[in-house]
């Protein structure tokens, strides 16, 4: 075993994703790399709900079609647990309206996979973007992993924060720029397959969140570090 399986294998690794589809499009190389070395993977999705899609369609996408693809990108995976915090379709992509404070509630120590509960040594939050819901879910999820004093809150030695494919829209100063990377090279396939298991999201190969588009991202990150496949993260914290 590498020193990097070694490391990985030790990890227990929580991802927050605002909704069904995030912890794929960021972390699903990750999530497999983990398991597969015998690590622990969980995951909190936000919402899920009823919604028309910006498509020049009329079709809704329910929320319990959401739920259902996203049990079996759970089992595909075979992550040790996962949540979803919020169902109802007044919630769904209003996550910005919720007070603050109820949503770091929910990741510190409300939630079933809280912080609190399953003391995570690895977190990954999305990078905020343009969808509200990203920003409201990461200035939650970083002001969560604040730290404390030791014994009275969870403390966690990895804090990153994951890609997206529609984070190229941001203004200059909101770019992303990892600095923190896995080689997904032998999980690039998993991570592929797993997101394609989200049908009602996925969209043709023109756009940025198509599976080739995530392809080409993996394979683009991994040219960064001289491998065939990688996620990219920013680093926030990393304590040895």
């Amino acid at each position: 075993m590498t020193p990097e399986d070694a490391y990985l294998a030790q990890q227990r690794l929580l991802v927050i994703a605002p909704h069904a589809d995030d912890e794929c499009f960021g972390c699903a190389g990750t999530m497999a790399r983990i398991k597969s070395l015998g690590g622990e993977v969980y995951v909190i999705v936000c919402s899920v709900g009823d919604l028309k899609h910006y498509d020049g369609t009329n079709d809704i996408v329910t929320g319990q079609c959401r739920e259902d693809e996203l049990k079996e990108v759970m089992a595909f995976l075979r992550v040790d647990d996962w949540d979803v915090l919020y169902r109802d379709p007044e919630t769904h992509l209003c996550l910005d309206m919720l007070p603050r404070r109820e949503l770091i509630a929910k990741f510190e120590r409300d939630s079933k996979l809280a912080i609190d509960r399953i003391q995570p040594t690895m977190l990954a939050l999305p990078i905020a973007s343009y969808n509200q819901d990203h920003e409201a879910v990461f200035r939650a999820a970083f002001t969560a992993a604040r730290p404390g004093v030791p014994g009275e809150k969870a403390f966690q030695r990895i804090v990153l924060g994951y890609d997206n494919t529609s984070l190229f829209w941001s203004l200059e100063r909101e770019k992303f720029h990892p600095n923190f990377y896995v080689d997904i090279s032998n999980f690039l396939d998993v991570k592929i397959d797993a997101l394609m298991m989200h049908r009602s999201q996925m969209r043709p190969a023109i756009h940025h969140s198509s599976a080739q588009n995530v392809e080409y991202t993996a394979r683009v990150r991994g040219r960064e570090i001289s491998v065939e496949a990688a996620e990219g993260y920013m680093l926030f914290r990393q304590v040895f």
